[in-house]
């Protein structure tokens, strides 16, 4: 028991900053499920937390860690989110450094014995695009291509399995129910980013997310930040995402629900001094996923409401729907 405490103390020192030791004696070691008790599950990000929530289903209680507009490449794990991680049957994360600063605390979990899945292990690393200049990292934003998305359910699925292997046949079925909604969602998605004319297809974001989307869909991307917003942009990025829009003519540029607009902002104004004037083509669900009780609080919403912006800005016309909130 004394050795259970004090590494919980010092996950805790990790997490929160603060003396270990009398953080560790608010938590008890986590106890037993009872029987027809669900799984108790803790996911990080909202759309790993809404795969968990499709393959579980009445089987599994989820805790969410991030809500919306909280981006996961800057998010610090607290007092209490280590206390439910502790706590949980099993904690899934995106895995592929996505939750930067979680990182530590997601590796002394498990080695302390907590059940811990990163839901990107099921990728096979050639489909992965290469974060350049990162040593070997790969980009973490696999959710933006359907099909991907769908091998990650399959690793939680799995991962319920082993947890809870009485309940597989239910957790099989809702996965494959699932996995049918997202192969249809992967083809929908396709279809209607065939309609923008190709010249038209470039996908312009503050940050470069939305790599597998362009890959699978056939979009250019260009982003004015790197692959995490852990990274600074500078002078020299906007200026360079300014000329190509400008010599380009692209007709919108897009906020994210989980970084500021001030470096679209920036953008625009840049791009502006240059005798051109680019729209704001709406705000896009990337890190994170919309609030608690609309479409876009799920994975499969999320996807719909971003192909339908970006197809409506970038689209024959060139329309462009003001920014919808979510920013902060």
């Amino acid at each position: 028991m004394t050795r259970l405490l004090v590494g919980l103390a010092s996950l805790l020192a990790v997490a929160a900053g603060v003396a270990g030791t009398r953080l560790a004696a608010s938590f008890d070691v986590r106890a037993e499920r009872g029987p027809g008790e669900p799984l108790r599950a803790v996911a990080t990000t909202g759309m790993v937390a809404d795969a968990v929530r499709e393959v579980g289903g009445g089987l599994v209680r989820v805790a969410g860690l991030m809500g919306p507009g909280v981006d996961p490449h800057l998010y610090k794990a607290s007092e209490g989110d280590v206390g439910r991680m502790v706590a949980a049957d099993v904690v899934f994360y995106g895995g592929l450094h996505l939750e930067g600063r979680m990182a530590e605390v997601l590796e002394r979990m498990a080695q302390r014995g907590v059940r811990t899945v990163a839901v990107t292990d099921a990728i096979p690393e050639d489909r992965l695009i290469a974060a350049g200049g990162q040593g070997g990292a790969h980009d973490p934003h696999v959710w933006f291509d359907v099909s991907l998305w769908a091998l990650a359910v399959g690793r939680v699925r799995d991962a319920l399995v082993e947890a809870d292997p009485d309940s597989a046949a239910a957790y099989r079925a809702n996965a494959a129910r699932y996995l049918d909604r997202l192969a249809a969602l992967h083809e929908r998605v396709r279809a209607e980013v065939a309609t923008v004319p190709e010249p038209q297809r470039l996908l312009v974001t503050a940050h470069d997310a939305f790599g597998y989307f362009g890959r699978a869909y056939g979009v250019e991307v260009a982003g004015i930040q790197g692959i995490s917003t852990a990274s600074e942009a500078g002078a020299a990025d906007v200026s360079r995402i300014a000329d190509l829009v400008a010599s380009r003519r692209v007709p919108a540029v897009f906020v994210e629900s989980s970084v500021s607009p001030r470096i679209i902002e920036a953008l625009r104004a840049a791009v502006r001094a240059r005798g051109f004037e680019a729209g704001t083509g709406g705000s896009l669900y990337s890190d994170a996923l919309g609030p608690d009780g609309t479409p876009e609080g799920t994975y499969v919403g999320m996807v719909e409401h971003n192909v339908r912006t970006i197809v409506s800005a970038l689209g024959a016309g060139g329309s462009s729907p003001a920014p919808s909130g979510g920013s902060r």
